[in-house]
């Protein structure tokens, strides 16, 4: 009798032992109740966090990682504001005014670590977050290594796009040796101010954003305006293979190249661009190869005049020297050289030696036309013509105008 009371009393003290409030909590500790991320394009990420501890909590940090090309992994940390207690709910947001925004279809990764008064600490397993413009119903076709996105127009439309685009990485192939290395994403937008509503900071002739670190390009391109989309999503792709394969940390191309074969990708000069050039060239009024070097002139006959002696440029070193010497020089510029040091090495010129032989390339003399076969009425109606057409193109230009990514 005495055994048994003595069996009963101990597994009475285990079961209060096994039972007890505070081993209950200690055995709980740091413990993660929930994380949640929401996306509200192209304003902001929300990220919410609930935790709970037997002691309180003291320290929360969210770090995030971009998904872009870059030199270095950059880690962004924010170190929440909270009053410390056992049980945490928090939430904060990235909002996009701050860092300038990111394209529909770029996304990041992010993770929570928190620390209770005892030093024990949770890392949350990274997560990934799609930044995508939900605002419309999207399709997509791929190709290779090109994804187009859209949402107005049938899918004939966008098989003209596609192939435009296949069409100008095959040429620029041919041209220069680049390829496309990374995939590109394109997202046609039904026109500019759709696309402007998927930008944080747009200007009013904004037509189209090219993101050359994300592989990301957004163009407004309705299906009623098919050869000027050719010729956009050309110009842009172009940008997205040259920037691959020439990005670097020191040095970036001189524009009159980056812009040259974007423009060359596109096809022949358009005759408005040849007359500001043919203009220049009768006026002895062309711009330095140095001074096309640097960003372009906000004044638009100087732009277009400067857009155009680019493709001159380019042409010219593509026709007389070809595509191997292109991509050498292209090679050459990947490894952060100066813009005379990588002309040097690739064609054994300087910027100026290119400008002294360049100009000679473009001024071979041409038979002149008799001016007594132009009546005096048809020059009246060819300078009335001009002027609208001068009209034109400069709001031609500000709806070409692109912003590069960074």
């Amino acid at each position: 009798m005495i055994k048994k009371a003595s069996l009963l009393a101990l597994v009475i003290c285990l079961l209060l032992t096994v039972l007890s409030p505070s081993l209950i909590q200690a055995r709980t500790g740091l413990t993660l109740l929930s994380s949640s991320a929401q996306v509200e394009f192209p304003s902001r990420f929300i990220f919410n966090m609930s935790a709970e501890s037997d002691v309180n909590i003291t320290g929360v940090r969210l770090c995030y990682t971009v998904d872009r090309v870059s030199f270095a992994q950059v880690t962004s940390e924010v170190c929440i504001e909270f009053v410390p207690t056992t049980t945490v709910d928090v939430s904060w947001a990235l909002e996009m005014v701050r860092i300038g925004g990111l394209p529909p279809g770029s996304s990041i990764k992010y993770w929570w670590i928190i620390e209770d008064g005892k030093g024990e600490k949770i890392k949350t397993t990274p997560a990934q977050l799609q930044f995508d413009d939900t605002r419309y119903s999207w399709h997509s076709l791929t190709e290779g290594k090109v994804t187009i996105y859209w949402y107005e127009g049938e899918e004939s439309f966008v098989r003209e796009l596609m192939a435009a685009a296949q069409q100008a990485l095959t040429k620029l192939g041919q041209n220069t040796g680049a390829y496309l290395e990374r995939p590109a994403k394109l997202y046609i937008y039904a026109d500019a101010q759709d696309l402007q509503g998927a930008m944080i900071y747009p200007q009013e002739w904004t037509g189209g954003v090219a993101f050359t670190r994300y592989g990301i390009m957004a163009i407004g391109i309705a299906p009623d305006n098919l050869s000027w989309g050719k010729r956009a999503i050309a110009h842009e792709l172009a940008h997205l293979v040259i920037h691959q394969m020439t990005l670097n940390p020191y040095n970036s191309l001189p524009t009159w190249l980056d812009e040259g074969l974007a423009m060359y990708a596109e096809g022949p000069l358009v005759p408005l661009y040849k007359a500001y050039l043919d203009k220049a060239i009768a006026e002895d009024n062309l711009i330095s190869v140095r001074s096309l070097s640097s960003p372009f002139s906000a004044y638009t006959e100087e732009s277009l005049l400067s857009y155009a002696q680019s493709y001159s440029l380019v042409e010219f070193l593509i026709t007389s020297y070809g595509q191997d010497m292109m991509l050498e020089l292209l090679l050459i510029f990947k490894q952060g050289s100066s813009y005379d040091e990588a002309l040097g090495k690739a064609y054994g010129f300087d910027m100026d030696g290119l400008d002294a032989l360049w100009r000679d390339y473009i001024t071979v003399p041409t038979q002149p036309v008799e001016k007594e076969l132009m009546p005096p009425a048809l020059i009246g109606v060819i300078s009335a013509l001009a002027a609208v057409l001068l009209l034109w193109l400069g709001l031609a230009i500000e709806s070409w105008a692109w912003r590069r990514g960074w």
